[in-house]
């Protein structure tokens, strides 16, 4: 009998210490805030989320920003969604979150974007349609960035060190997510192009810190 109640209290210790760690945020040291507004043509002003999409998300840092190019008038709205807990990243995917608000999706593709430095992005490019009286289109091109390279599927971050606490508090253990949407293909797409390598950089030398 003693021994279960000390092991019942060792046990209900470690699990609150193990709480608290996994729920503590982890600060980039330069915010996603401090991303480029003007990033060629495009001029990006700053869009708030609601404090109730936050908390189900559960990222440690945000950034959603809805950019527009002074010369060709194509407008996309950018969203970048970092987690020093990779695990809650699952399931947060446009072919998931725009059906449960209100959006039909019709399909997606893979695609790889070429990048102003001269390589191309792999990435998925997702189709919805809403119906009336609401009608409208949206294009979702997503990817990830994991270990500072861009990845597609959520699997390449749901093994076992994805899902353990990050007492490190390294780089490599965390994950970002980036969509960039709008009405038009060709619009998300010279989006991609132009600012895909600003953010591959922004994330592949990033580091971490406790707040």
């Amino acid at each position: 009998m003693v021994l279960l109640v000390i092991t019942g209290t060792v046990y209900r210790y470690a699990a609150a210490h193990f709480h608290s760690i996994s729920a503590e945020p982890i600060y980039l040291k330069v915010p996603l805030k401090e991303f480029p507004s003007i990033v060629g043509n495009w001029t990006g002003t700053d869009v708030m989320i609601s404090e109730t999409i936050l908390k189900v998300a559960n990222n440690d840092d945000y950034l959603m920003r809805n950019y527009k190019n002074s010369v060709t008038g194509q407008s996309v709205t950018l969203y970048i969604a970092f987690s020093a807990r990779p695990s809650t990243m699952r399931g947060h995917r446009p072919e998931v979150c725009y059906p449960s608000n209100g959006w039909v999706h019709d399909n997606s593709t893979k695609g790889q974007v070429p990048l102003v430095s001269g390589g191309a992005l792999s990435c998925l490019i997702h189709r919805f349609h809403k119906p009336s009286p609401k009608s409208g289109n949206a294009i979702v091109l997503n990817y990830y960035i994991l270990d500072g390279r861009p990845v597609t599927n959520e699997d390449d971050f749901s093994g076992l060190k994805y899902r353990m606490v990050n007492y490190s508090r390294k780089a490599k253990r965390f994950v970002t997510q980036v969509q960039i949407s709008s009405s038009m293909t060709n619009s998300v797409i010279a989006a991609a192009s132009e600012f895909g390598d600003l953010i591959l950089e922004f994330f592949q030398n990033t580091d971490a810190a406790k707040k």
